[in-house]
């Protein structure tokens, strides 16, 4: 059992027991939490190959394990680690800005570019312990209030919007499914542009998202491709697994099958 005592920490533990011989590693929180698991796995040559993950869903709104349908309490998580099945799936994968450098961070779930990632950025880490997904709410008004640039979306299709979200599996945002297409072993991501963010259209997204009608309330435009590249004239957040993870420009690919995942 190894404790985090802060960000970034998760993802050099995890590399410390790829390096010391461990087959097995259990991320025991949310959605960030895993996502610095992999990230640390990834850091070892031949990581991937050798090491399984595990989740202990413990986070806010836990969207991968909702896309595993793994259980969340702690007695159906525990039985479905000792039962030890495992499945290959993807890996996103995405060459970015942060910190005034490009570097390079995988993603398990989804991604995002613009007021989502923005309101990310804005969370507050109090708020959130308090009161879970409503401080995502009061951070969206926030980043809401601000002036959205225009990002530019290449890939399989070029598009432009003033918002983009990219997902590895269905589910974004907790159990809503934006992306119900979407699959863990197809070798693409789903992507999906919308033109203008304004107070109506996030209305209009937080309608379609609760309805499971989202191209009936959301016009947005929708599109798959094993690769992708986003590009703005002006700063724009990023996030990976819903943590803040730095800014455009950013390219997004896929390692098909790359990672091994324990699940019911």
């Amino acid at each position: 059992m190894r404790r985090t005592g802060g960000p970034g920490e998760a993802r050099q533990l995890a590399a410390q027991a790829v390096r010391e011989g461990f087959a097995t590693i259990i991320a025991a929180g949310g959605d960030g939490t895993a996502n610095e698991v992999v990230n640390g796995m990834a850091d070892v040559p031949q990581g991937l190959a050798s090491v399984r993950l595990g989740l202990v869903p413990l986070g806010t709104l836990n969207v991968f394990a909702r896309e595993l349908g793994l259980p969340r309490d702690l007695a159906g998580a525990a039985r479905t680690l000792a039962a030890g099945r495992e499945m290959t799936m993807d890996l996103g994968r995405a060459e970015l800005t942060a910190g005034g450098r490009r570097q390079g961070r995988h993603f398990l779930q989804l991604a995002g570019a613009g007021l989502d990632a923005r309101a990310v950025e804005l969370v507050s880490w109090a708020l959130k312990k308090k009161t879970g997904p409503l401080a995502y709410v009061a951070a969206g008004l926030k980043a809401l209030r601000e002036t959205q640039p225009a990002i530019t979306v290449e890939g399989a299709e070029s598009a432009g919007g003033e918002l983009v979200l990219l997902g590895n599996g269905r589910y974004y945002g907790g159990s809503f499914e934006l992306f119900p297409g979407a699959s863990l072993r197809d070798g693409c991501l789903d992507v999906c542009v919308l033109p203008n963010v304004t107070a109506w259209s996030a209305l209009q997204a937080a309608l379609g998202l609760a309805t499971g009608r989202v191209q009936r309330f959301w016009p947005s435009r929708h599109f798959r491709s094993a690769a992708v590249t986003l590009r703005s004239s002006s700063r724009v957040s990023l996030q990976l697994d819903g943590e803040f993870a730095g800014e455009l420009p950013v390219t997004f690919s896929v390692l098909p099958l790359a990672l091994r995942v324990i699940v019911p």
